[in-house]
């Protein structure tokens, strides 16, 4: 199987072409070459797919083979992937997702794609939507105390296309993610688990995210998760509603346009490499 290595923001995911690969056994595939000492390496795989509703269609899996509907750095790599292997000559693409189809704008230099912008959709902050369980059976979570471990936190719930559950901390850097990360995404309150981030507030226009990822683990960044994690910032009042979010592998741009009601991403795409594995 063909495939190329790509991150956005340190996130990192296998990209295979399915206009030329076909993969029967995608769960198993995705958990082989995620894996960091027996695989390739990666937070997942990352499908590019025929679409008969947009220009292209993304499937998205976990590292443990589970599939999600949506990545904002996966989705900026498929783009600069479909234009930098001359698969379209457009620098306004769509991508059709399991959470709908997304629009992206991309900056190209020397025929390259080098920063790709996301209109992420609109922020889904309705319970059941997200999905999640509300602990004081109210339609949203917004700065609700819950039960996590043994200790209580302040969160609120956003949902980017898949589930997000933000809480403020003092700092970033202090943090026993290994511990804390997997008791958020098993609880009980989140029937199809959950992504969670911890947010340190710089200032009105900045703040440092890190994430644990359902069924990834800590990874370097997320972009749904950004989108939320200032979604949640300015239900909240914590921040503008445009802000430089920092992430362990570098830096996203995300506005809040509350008229509209949509989000839209702003990052980098790059390719680290490409290779073949026998499968």
């Amino acid at each position: 199987m063909e495939f190329t290595k790509m991150h956005g923001c340190g996130n990192d995911y296998i990209y295979v072409n399915c206009f030329k690969e076909s993969i029967e056994n995608i769960k198993e595939t995705a958990i082989k070459v995620s894996d960091r000492h027996f695989g390739i390496g990666s937070d997942g795989l990352i499908l590019i797919c025929p679409s008969s509703v947009a220009d292209f269609k993304m499937r998205m899996f976990n590292a443990d083979g589970s599939e999600g509907k949506m990545c904002g750095n996966g989705i900026r790599c498929v783009a600069k992937y479909v234009y930098d292997n001359k698969m379209t000559d457009k620098t306004t693409i769509t991508v059709e997702t399991l959470s709908g189809i997304k629009t992206l704008e991309l900056t190209v230099e020397n025929e390259k794609t080098v920063l790709v912008k996301v209109d992420m959709g609109a922020p889904v902050i309705k319970a059941e939507l997200i999905p999640a369980v509300s602990p004081g059976d109210k339609d949203t979570i917004i700065n609700e105390k819950i039960p996590v471990g043994d200790k209580e936190y302040f969160v609120t719930c956003v949902s980017m296309g898949n589930p997000h559950c933000i809480t403020i901390v003092d700092s970033t850097k202090d943090l026993e993610l290994e511990k804390t990360g997997p008791l958020f995404e098993k609880h009980s309150m989140f029937p199809d688990r959950v992504n969670t981030e911890f947010i340190e507030v710089l200032s009105r226009k900045e703040i440092n995210m890190r994430v644990w990822e359902r069924g990834s683990g800590e990874t370097w960044a997320c972009g749904t998760g950004a989108c939320a994690s200032v979604v949640a910032c300015v239900l909240n009042d914590l921040t503008d509603t445009k802000v430089l979010v920092h992430l362990l592998g570098g830096d996203l741009i995300i506005e809040y346009d509350r008229e509209k009601n949509t989000v839209f991403m702003t990052g980098p795409a790059t390719t680290v490499c490409t290779g073949n594995i026998e499968i």
